[in-house]
């Protein structure tokens, strides 16, 4: 699979200190994409880097909802909330982009989950709010004004966040292909479930391996 510098984007999906072992929400075995995808990035003309940048007292957060414990659901007028240990809130060291990915190949960073009362997974669109919309963050947009066509996708978490971006992605119009090396899940057991939302959308499963340059 040849990469198409013109047409192809990369989206490297909150590779923050925060999500990697020994964050507050780490996610198992998250350090060994990072190498990968900062060798990988430079050979994008467009590589996009979310961002989760919540602020105190965020609607995702355990603490916010006295009584409750990580990694529950609940019940919200929008519908149903996971609820996280607090994680990537603005500012901290927890929620900074890993060093290594390379500044100069990072195009756009894009932050998300910066409203309290919304969480938001998608680097597309923020998750349902109270008032029952999905705002867009106008990344299909802006991606499509630059001629992307395909968009390639790793970082955390494979079940939540790539996840979610990459439906989106798909339902924004771009040909989806997930590098399934370069992410790891919050809950690996789930995977069947998560495949089977990736291939409805037509989101496509690659190895980086399998990418010339």
């Amino acid at each position: 699979m040849r990469i198409d510098p013109g047409s192809d984007a990369l989206l490297v999906v909150d590779l923050q200190h925060d999500f990697l072992p020994g964050g507050a929400l780490g996610v198992a075995e998250g350090d060994r994409i990072v190498e990968p995808l900062a060798r990988l990035a430079p050979a994008f003309s467009t590589v996009v880097a979310t961002q989760d940048w919540h602020p105190p007292g965020h609607v995702s957060f355990a603490s916010t909802h006295p009584g409750r414990e990580p990694y529950a659901s609940i019940a919200l007028s929008q519908g149903p909330q996971e609820l996280w240990p607090d994680h990537c809130v603005r500012g901290t060291r927890g929620a900074a982009l890993h060093p290594a990915l390379p500044d100069a190949a990072v195009t756009l960073v894009l932050r998300k989950g910066t409203r309290r009362e919304v969480d938001s997974y998608s680097a597309f669109r923020e998750n349902v709010g109270p008032d029952g919309r999905r705002p867009s963050t106008g990344l299909g947009a802006w991606l499509s004004a630059r001629g992307v066509r395909r968009l390639f996708l790793g970082g955390l978490a494979r079940d939540f966040c790539v996840r979610v971006s990459a439906v989106d992605a798909a339902v924004e119009g771009f040909e989806v292909v997930v590098l399934d090396d370069l992410t790891r899940a919050v809950f690996p057991e789930r995977r069947d479930e998560v495949d089977r939302e990736l291939a409805a959308a037509g989101a496509r499963l690659a190895v980086s391996q399998d990418l010339i340059r």
